[in-house]
């Protein structure tokens, strides 16, 4: 009887390894997305705890604006105003007086809560409509020395506006904060004491979003923002 034919070695437990190796590296994958998911369902769900109390629309809340301490409050405009034909027609009308008052300066300001938050542009800008030299450091990069030059610069603006009955609607905090209602509050005011040569749209208000922390808890409010009257 013949012996019975010898077969080659099968290469299993190598092939088992591959796919253990392969099942290893998608469950990691898997696990990966699984917690990214839960990490982005936890976001998704605080935002709209926060959103869902007063206003079905969204609202676009950065991280940075939830993180507050007790009895702290942030400010943000609802998206639907900054879509507002004269809330835009106004941005466009101060960041085009800005301009052309310091135009001998080679300062080109684009956006204002970019180009103003640091008070080198309000600096200059304060210097040319009063016709005098402030005291302070032409440039700095730290936020102390930011907020000193800021200090000063609103200083002076506060002795010019407040003899006048002004309400003053801004601080150093909200302005280097990059607060677009503030900012705007503060061109306004600037550009109506000065007698600026150019066209307010009339009665501009916006939707504000205020974010406080109450116990622990965080609260929404809308509230409405006037930022113009009556130019007459």
């Amino acid at each position: 009887m013949s012996a019975a034919p010898v077969r080659s070695p099968t290469l299993r437990p190598h092939r088992m390894k591959k796919e253990e190796s392969f099942l290893g590296k998608l469950g990691g994958t898997l696990a990966r997305k699984k917690k990214a998911k839960e990490v982005s369902d936890l976001q998704e769900e605080g935002k709209n705890a926060i959103n869902a109390p007063m206003n079905p629309s969204t609202v676009d809340i950065h991280p940075e604006d939830t993180l507050l301490e007790e009895n702290e409050e942030r400010t943000m405009i609802d998206p639907n105003s900054k879509e507002d034909p004269k809330f835009k027609e106004l941005i466009k009308v101060l960041i085009d007086w800005i301009n052309d008052v310091l135009v001998e300066e080679r300062i080109i300001v684009k956006q204002l809560e970019e180009d103003l938050y640091d008070g080198q542009v309000l600096q200059k800008l304060l210097e040319k409509l009063a016709d005098r030299k402030l005291n302070v450091a032409e440039v700095t990069q730290s936020e102390i020395g930011q907020k000193q030059k800021l200090q000063t610069v609103l200083e002076a603006v506060h002795d010019l506006l407040r003899p006048h009955g002004w309400t003053i609607k801004w601080n150093v905090d909200s302005i280097h904060g990059k607060n677009l209602i503030s900012i705007l509050h503060l061109l306004v005011a600037l550009a109506m004491h000065f007698r600026a040569p150019i066209r307010l749209p009339e009665h501009v208000s916006v939707q504000v979003v205020v974010v406080r922390k109450r116990e622990g808890l965080l609260q929404t409010t809308h509230v409405s923002e006037e930022l113009t009257t009556t130019t007459e």
